[in-house]
């Protein structure tokens, strides 16, 4: 049976272990098993805590949401974590910057 996309929309990991974990076990093809598996070991907040925490980098420092939730998704510590993950597109943010980042989330922490 062939599947249809009705909607696309990027989340964070706590939000896909959240929509998978609503499927029974034996419902859930080796991919979407797998995909629970890692966001089990990897997501760091509630689902309600990472999507308000995206929202709030994304208002807040003007970030894209996709760089948004790729923050909330590794949770980096250090403003050299920080910078790993937004310099991968090529443009360059300020410590500064970095620092208002990591000063929002640490309140979700």
């Amino acid at each position: 049976m062939a599947r249809k996309i009705v909607q696309e929309k990027t989340i964070t990991n706590s939000e896909a272990k959240q929509i998978l974990e609503e499927i029974p076990e034996e419902g859930l093809g080796e991919f979407q098993r797998r995909t629970l598996e890692y966001t089990r070991k990897f997501s760091k907040l509630k689902p309600d805590q990472a999507e308000k925490l995206a929202e709030d980098l994304n208002e807040k420092l003007q970030l894209e949401r996709a760089d948004a939730i790729q923050i909330v998704n590794t949770m980096p510590q250090t403003v050299e974590e920080l910078r790993a993950v937004l310099t991968v597109k090529g443009r360059f943010v300020t410590t500064e910057q970095l620092n208002g980042i990591l000063a929002i989330m640490k309140r979700y922490l």
